[in-house]
Order: C-alpha cells, then structure tokens, then sequence
C-alpha cells in the first residue's frame, strides 16, 4: 500500500508573488481528499507541487515515499497519475492510443502483461469504449476529460491527483467519475482532487483541506470544514451549510447578489440602467 502524500512546510514563490505560503498537509491512503478554494487560492499550484511539475521555493513533499522533485520522471510515474484541468491534446492520436501512454510506465515490467486487457477495462469503466477509434481532437470537452480519466485509471498508480476532472461533464458522468474516485481509494490508492462544486466535495471527499489565499484555511473531514464561518469566510460570499439526507454536508450560497455588482461600469454596460432599478433588472436577468 501507497504511503500517502505529506507536505511540511511548503511554499512557492514566483517573483514578488507567494503562492503558496507554509503550507502542510496529509492525504492518507484509502482515501480521497478534496482541495477546494476560491479562483487564485493556489489549489492548482499545489496540486504541481504534489506531482513533481514544479519546483517549490522552500518546505517538502513526500509522495509515496519519495520526493517528486528529485525522482526521475519514469520513475515517478510508477508512484503517481496526475490528470490536469486542461486535457487538450495537441496531436491527432486516437483514443485508444492516449489511453495505452497510461501504461507506458510499467513497459519492460511484469507489469506490462494484460496491457491490452487493462486498456479495455479502462476504456469501458469511463463510458468511451465506443471512441477508442475516434481522433482526440474531435471529441468533446467533456469526452476528452474521460479519456483522460481512463488514462490515470490504466496506469495503476498507487497516488492518483486530479485537478478539476469533472468541469466539462455533463451531471451523469460527473457522478459516474467521481464515483470511480471512491473506488480507487477503496482499492488503497490516495487521491488528491481540486473541486469547485462544493457540494460533489462534500459527497465524495473524506477529507478537506480549504486554500485561501496560498494559505490552509481548514483542514479536516467535511463536517469540520463546511461550516458557514469557514466557507462565507473564505469565498466571501454568504453560505448557508445544510445537512441532507444521511446527514450530508449540502451549501447553499445567496442568491440575487448582483445588485451589488451594478455599479456606474455594469450600469452602462446595461445602457445606463439607474441602480434603483436594478431588482427589475435582475429579474430581467434571471427570468
């Protein structure tokens, strides 16, 4: 079994910019942990640092007993798969071809036996075996972000990190993905996902660690992170956290907040519509 991720420490400074400011955290084997945060909080960042894709300025990770830095890139891909936000591809290979680089790693192994078996396995687990002959670059958004999950799934990492794998999925395959998520933790594998959709989070991470600002804000299992403080806090926005059934964590964020947002630039975007009417815009707005 996979000895989990620990970061001590960790910063990342780019110029005059701190990214990530001593940040420390744990993602245990067996389960998976959401990274959730506003736009800018450094999640993204992180989740490089966590692969070995960029160089910290100072602090440590230890990725499943090894430092990702100063592993050699074979080498490393035996330890982690790591799926980006942007799955574009820029070379017209087909499906079934990305999804065999997933393997790559274990070539020359005993591992590589059943490669093409696994691939199958792979391919059907995400719902595009029927795209296995399709050009990359002729799919979906959403139907490349399964191709890319099934290649992370072949390559049988003992650390899986993915950043935002569900945004271009429509809500059947979003469930169906993060639902394979659960699976490998089950299976002894640590995962690490950044989410946006806070309540998919709450569903499917068993721990969470909030970024604000390069910095931990939380961190803990969900109920101790998706409190109304923390999250209106850290968003900046008010939250409402409620419990749904089986006493899951569910948020509710106010709506009808862009009057706020009507100011004298967004007033004559709207053709000079006069703050006092902005309800009446608004309705206009969402109706």
């Amino acid at each position: 079994m996979t000895s989990g991720i620990t970061v001590t420490d960790l910063s990342v400074r780019i110029g005059s910019a701190t990214i990530l400011d001593q940040v420390s955290l744990r993602a245990e084997p067996g389960q998976v942990t959401g990274l959730i945060g506003p736009n800018g909080a450094g999640k993204s960042t992180l989740l490089a640092a966590l692969a070995g894709d960029l160089v910290p300025t100072s602090g440590r990770v230890a990725l499943d007993g090894v430092d990702p830095v100063r592993t050699p890139a074979k080498q490393l891909s035996r330890h982690r798969a790591v799926m980006l936000q942007d799955t574009h591809v820029a070379f017209a290979f087909l499906v079934r071809d990305v999804v065999e680089m997933g393997r790559r790693p274990w070539a020359g192994t005993h591992r590589a036996r059943g490669d093409d078996t696994l691939v199958d396995a792979a391919l059907a687990a995400t719902g595009v075996s029927g795209l296995a002959g399709r050009d990359i670059m002729t799919l979906s958004g959403g139907e490349r972000a399964r191709v890319a999950l099934s290649r992370v799934l072949v390559q049988q990492a003992p650390v899986v990190l993915l950043d935002e794998p569900t945004a271009a999925m429509d809500i059947r395959h979003q469930e169906q993905s993060l639902g394979l998520l659960r699976y490998l933790a089950a299976a002894g594998a640590a995962v690490v996902v950044v989410l946006h959709d806070l309540n998919a989070a709450a569903a499917y991470c068993d721990r969470i660690v909030c970024l604000s600002e390069g910095r931990v804000a939380a961190a803990g299992e969900v109920g101790e992170v998706y409190t109304e403080e923390i999250l209106s806090g850290v968003y900046r926005w008010p939250i409402q956290v409620l419990k749904g059934p089986g006493g899951l964590r569910q948020v509710a964020p106010a709506r009808g907040g862009g009057e706020g947002c009507l100011n004298g630039q967004v007033n004559l975007l709207l053709g000079g519509v006069r703050s006092g009417n902005s309800r009446e815009v608004l309705a206009l707005r969402q109706g």
